[in-house]
Order: C-alpha cells, then structure tokens, then sequence
C-alpha cells in the first residue's frame, strides 16, 4: 500500500513508529508537512500538491494533526478523502473529539459517565455555576487547551470565582468541572483500535499535581482495566467515530467517568509502558480496512 501520514514533525516518536512499522510490512510511506500541503478544490477532480508536486496515488491516510492546526489539518484531510483515499480517522471525528464541549455532549447523550461538567459565559452566573458542579475543589479548563496546559484545580470557592471571572474577562472559554478526588491525580489511557482496547496505562500525576500528562511529569504503568471500563473506551471512540483513539477514564465512585477522547493519541508512554507493537497493530488495521472510498462521510460535514 501507499500511505500518507501527516506530520509536522518527521522526527516525533510517534511518526517514526508509524514510519518504520508501515515499512517493515512492505508498504510505502510518506511523512506530509500537513500545512506545507495545499489543495484544488474543483469538482471533477479535486487535488492536493505539496512543495510543487500533486500528491497521487495513496491507499490511505494517516492523520497526526496537533490541535493548534486542527482547521488547517483536517481541510487537508477532507481533501484526501474527497480524493478517495482512506482516512484511518475521518476529518469529521477528529473536529467532533477536538471540540471539548461538543464531545462531552454526544458522550452525555449516550449515556457515558462523566465529571459533572458546567459551562457558562456571564460572570453574574459563576457562583450558581460553582454550585452546580459540587462546589470547590473544582477544575477550571480552557476549551481549547491540550496536554494539561489551560487546566487549573480551584481548591476553594474564592480561587475558582478568581479564576472563572480571569478567563471570563478574557473572552476565554471555559469548561468548570468536579474534581474526582478519589481518582487521587491518575487517570487512565486506553488505547482502541477497531473498537477493541488493545492496551492501557495509568498515568499518575508527580507530588504536588494533579494533572497526569505524561507531559507534565507523569509516570506510566500498566494496569488491568475492568470490564466496565473496557466498555466505556469503545463505546466513547465509537460515538466520536473514531477508529483509532486515546480514551482518556478516572476511576470515579460512581464507576469510570470520561475525561477526554483523543483523535491522535500519542505512541511512546504507552509502547513503553505495556511493550505492545500499538505502531504494527495500527498498520494492520488499515491493510485490514483501507479500501479506496471506504469512508462514511465522503468529506462531509
């Protein structure tokens, strides 16, 4: 097979993994600076060209798109799929997951367990807010945050009514959520591909934090999940529509409860942590699914 991947950075691990385990499999792959990519878009025969020349040819696409360039990147995506080219997550997913307040939606409607959640955009509403969501401690998160950065835990009612009206003054938006004390600063990450959990890790947060990105100092470690949880990841990834995603649970009193659904999960914590190939179960995955066309949405939406 033909595969694009799109990648701003050749040199991230999950890039190489993807890279080397497409190539041990005998498939030809090419890393695509997806914002060096630009696109044709007519009717009859739609084209993307990158650094002058007309991308053709490909079986299939693999998006990494960061969340900074999530328009850019997915436009390019929706390209590739109006080319019939088969994306491993289609651009519509990846835009419903990145939206933390559309996504937390659709998950509430279909009944997943998460933190009760509150969103608002009028100071005079906070205190009522605060409230609502169980009262301080409470964590304060920016929409469009990623990797931790823009997450605040408000201890008390003070600090979160401090912080709501200093994001609020800003014209940022905001999510306010329950802490899940019980959680005790871990989470976990589970990996699906093709509706099943193919690994999971706990991440727990260093001392002093309570944020567990693997980014922020987090260490990871293999852990057995329950039944429940299991299901809870698949059906999370199956409402976003996503083949391949990090699903992001706490261990809550009232069972695990979703934090984040992640269309472009990172490959290193979680290879090293369970020693599992999730780089060769990916490439299988599309050998398995990637024909011409095989997309839901067509580009749409």
């Amino acid at each position: 097979m033909k595969i694009a991947l799109l990648s701003r950075n050749s040199r991230l691990y999950s890039t190489r993994r993807l890279k080397e385990a497409a190539e041990e499999r005998g498939h030809e792959i090419k890393v695509i600076d997806v914002l060096r990519a630009y696109m044709n878009i007519a009717s009859h025969n739609p084209t993307i060209h990158y650094k002058g020349e007309i991308l053709e040819g490909f079986d299939a696409v693999i998006p990494r798109i960061g969340a900074s360039v999530t328009f850019y990147g997915s436009s390019v995506l929706r390209q590739f799929e109006m080319m019939g080219v088969y994306p491993l997550n289609e651009s519509v997913a990846i835009t419903r997951s990145r939206d933390k307040l559309r996504s937390l939606q659709l998950l509430s409607r279909k009944g997943i367990g998460l933190p009760i959640t509150g969103f608002a955009n009028k100071p005079d509403d906070i205190k009522d807010m605060i409230k609502m969501v169980g009262g301080a401690p409470l964590v304060v998160k920016l929409l469009e945050g990623t990797q931790g950065i823009g997450v605040v835990l408000a201890e008390t009612q003070k600090a979160a009514e401090s912080v709501i009206e200093g994001f609020m003054g800003v014209k940022a938006n905001i999510l306010v959520q329950e802490y899940i004390k019980e959680a005790k600063g871990a989470d976990i990450r589970c990996l699906v591909i093709g509706g099943k959990v193919v690994a999971a890790m706990k991440r727990q947060a260093v001392a002093g934090e309570f944020r567990s990105n693997l980014h922020r100092g987090g260490s990871a470690t293999l852990i057995r999940i329950t039944p429940e949880e299991r299901s809870t990841a698949v059906r999370a990834a199956r409402i976003m529509g996503l083949n391949v995603a990090g699903v992001d649970l706490l261990r809550s009193n009232h069972g695990p409860v979703v934090m984040e659904v992640n269309s472009s999960p990172g490959l290193e914590g979680i290879e090293n942590a369970t020693g599992k190939d999730i780089a060769g179960m990916i490439i299988e995955y599309i050998e398995k699914n990637g024909k011409p066309g095989n997309t839901k949405t067509k580009g749409q939406g």
